[in-house]
Formats: structure tokens, C-alpha cells, sequence
């Protein structure tokens, strides 16, 4: 018997979820066969088969995530592989002491957090399935006590097993996770008086040019962060990510090198990357590598955010939602249409003149009369 494992499907990528077995047990595969479609990245990839054999075993079920290294697929009338083993003994003298040592806490340092508790409640936690950093710390100096766990315990037994999120969504979650745990985040937030604009104005595209307006004025925003080297890197090309929001959750298309297309060439690329991702179509290759992201959540809703900065990128572009505002021309009040704007940028790499600046050129774009 020989077993394929997931393999290493680039980009870093550790884990894949089972979305689809195109094959059967006791089916007689050929190379190159189709055996499963995974997702991951926001995409599903097909994974082919590596030889040709007989289906034996499937591990693993739609649905399921699997690990790069995990078995998906046992086949006959292949060699099988030789694996080391290791028996775990202990080889010598083992020797004994007569002290007896007090566990103190630990400090356990995560993406979610700081926590700590000492080895046993740790082990404690693991053995109730209980995620520390949904513990509140009742005991001293904001230890978490075994008590504290078998409270929370209790509570999730309550409440029922938790629901797994899948596709998109757990992308979503880990992407934000990482750029919570990396970015050291800034939000600045500016208005656009947008009154004078006529009739069937193209929002998006106007937006997009602002961006351009604003890269060209501060060029240090469309760029990306090294945080090994501690180090930026910036681009002259701006590959613009656009977040589009469906049921399944958040993707981010790119729109390439939108400084040097026309108008209409712009909401072409547009409408077309849109309706990739209505349809699951998009390849996975244009939903990355962009140097700066625009989220126009104001189509949906909401004023100002503080959008998420995902690295390796410095800078997002939130626009809320376009209302009536009294303002002040001429010193006189009059209404206008307002477009609220929130620049969110990771101050690592950016500072707060650079972003006000970037913003600032952003608002005079959108102002332009056309």
C-alpha cells in the first residue's frame, strides 16, 4: 500500500479545506486523475493523482481541514514507504531528586494575547478543550486559575460545540488574526465635500483615482513592510486590492496598475474581476500581491471604520457611506453631499504626516469638478 499526502501547495499555505472527492474507493485511477478539489487562499485547487493505482482508502471528509503532510488517498500495487520509528525508550541512568518544586505561573504568549497560568491549568485547558484566551483571569495578578477554566468549561458545554468557519471565512479569520498580531495600526479620518459632483458619477472609479492622487503625492503608502529586515519596500506600479463582499465572506481582487488605465479600461477590469468572484472563477494568482487596498463599505453602510491593514501592505482606504452635511462656504452654512473617508496604515512604516498628506490629496482628487 502506498498513501499520497497533501502536498505543499505554495505560498505558505499549511492547510487546505476538502471541498470535493472526485474519486471512489476501489476505483482504478491514472495518473494525472483528478482525485479532490481542496480550498484554500480563497481558491479551489484540483489535486491531481501522483501515479497510477487502485483506490484503497480516503481519509478525510468534505468539509474537513487537512494539513499539508496529512494522508488523503491509500493506493494498492505501490511500494510502500519506509518510515523511522522510534520506540521512546529511555536509554541510562535516570536519576532522582528529593526536592519538591512549587509550580509558579507561566507567562504564554499568543496571537490572541497574553496569558498566564502555570503548567498544570495549561494542561488543565488542553485536556477540557478550552482556548485560554477565552479565559478571564480571576486569580492573582491576572493569573488564570483551574477554577477560571472549569467555569469557561462549563459554560461551552451550555452553549453546544462551536462552529467551525470554512472556506472564505477561515481564511478571513486567520488573514485577520496575523494582520492583528503583526500591524501596529493607525486610523486618520478626513471628509470629501463631493457637491459638485454631476449626476452618474462612477464612485469606485473615482475612489480609485484618489488613490492614485494620493500614491503620487506620497509614494511611501503603496508599498509593503519587511518586518525580517525591518525594512519597506515601494512600488511605482499600483496593484490596487478592492474588497468585494459576498454571503461567503470577504474576498480581495486586484485591480493591476490602475496609475496607467483609462477610465473605461478601469470599470472593464472591474466588472470583470467582480463577476469572477460572484461566480468562484477568479484565479488564485489575481488575488494577490496588491501594494495598497480600497474597501468602499459605504455601498452597505457606516460613516468611518478603521479598516484592517493586511500585510504585507501599509495602507487601506475606507469610504463610508455619502450623506447630506451642513458645511460651511463662503462662511455661510449650506448642505452638501459629504463623502466620509478613513485612512488606516500600519505605523511601522508610515508615519502620521505621511498618511494625513496621502489623505489630503486623496480629498482635493475627489473634490475635482468633471
Amino acid at each position: 500500500m502506498n498513501v499520497f499526502k497533501l502536498p505543499d501547495l505554495g505560498e505558505g499555505l499549511v492547510e487546505a479545506e476538502i471541498r470535493q472527492w472526485h474519486v471512489s474507493i476501489g476505483e482504478q485511477v491514472k495518473q494525472d486523475q483528478p482525485l479532490l478539489s481542496v480550498e484554500t487562499d480563497k481558491a479551489v485547487v484540483e489535486i491531481p493523482s501522483p501515479h497510477t493505482g487502485q483506490v484503497t482508502k480516503l481519509f478525510g471528509d468534505t468539509g474537513q481541514i487537512v494539513q499539508v503532510g496529512d494522508p488523503l488517498v491509500e493506493f494498492s500495487g505501490a511500494p510502500v514507504q519506509a518510515h523511522s520509528s522510534d520506540s521512546g525508550t529511555v536509554v541510562g541512568q535516570v536519576e532522582t531528586g528529593k526536592s519538591v518544586l512549587k509550580e509558579e505561573p507561566t507567562t504564554v504568549r499568543r496571537a490572541a494575547g497574553t496569558f498566564k497560568a502555570t503548567p498544570a491549568v495549561r494542561a488543565l485547558a488542553r485536556q477540557m478543550q478550552v482556548d485560554l484566551a477565552m479565559v478571564t483571569p480571576s486569580g492573582p495578578e491576572g493569573t488564570i486559575t483551574s477554577e477560571d477554566v472549569r467555569r469557561v468549561a462549563k459554560l461551552l458545554l451550555e452553549v453546544g460545540p462551536a462552529e467551525p468557519l470554512h472556506g472564505v471565512r477561515r481564511v478571513m479569520a486567520l488573514t485577520m488574526s496575523r494582520a492583528n498580531a503583526e500591524v501596529a495600526s493607525a486610523t486618520v479620518v478626513e471628509d470629501a465635500d463631493i457637491h459638485a459632483w454631476a449626476s452618474g458619477q462612477d464612485v469606485t472609479i473615482r475612489l480609485v483615482r484618489a488613490i492614485v492622487a494620493g500614491c503620487k503625492t506620497v509614494p511611501s503608502l503603496n508599498a509593503w513592510y519587511d518586518s525580517h529586515v525591518v525594512g519597506r519596500r515601494l512600488f511605482e506600479k499600483i496593484d490596487l486590492g478592492i474588497a468585494v463582499n459576498t454571503e461567503e465572506g470577504l474576498f480581495v481582487p486586484v485591480l493591476r496598475d490602475v496609475g496607467n488605465r483609462e477610465r473605461e479600461d478601469l470599470r472593464r477590469g472591474l466588472e470583470a474581476i467582480k463577476d469572477n468572484v460572484r461566480k468562484r472563477t477568479i484565479p488564485p494568482k489575481e488575488m494577490r500581491d496588491y501594494t495598497i487596498t480600497l474597501s468602499n463599505f459605504g455601498s452597505f453602510g457606516g460613516r468611518y471604520a478603521a479598516p484592517v491593514v493586511v500585510p504585507p501592505t501599509v495602507a487601506i482606504l475606507g469610504a463610508g457611506r455619502v450623506r447630506p452635511q451642513v458645511v460651511a462656504v463662503n462662511d455661510q452654512p449650506k448642505v452638501h453631499r459629504v463623502m466620509p473617508l478613513s485612512l488606516a496604515f500600519d505605523h511601522r512604516a508610515v508615519t502620521g504626516v505621511e498618511a494625513v498628506r496621502f489623505l489630503d490629496a486623496a480629498v482635493q482628487d475627489l473634490e475635482q469638478v468633471e
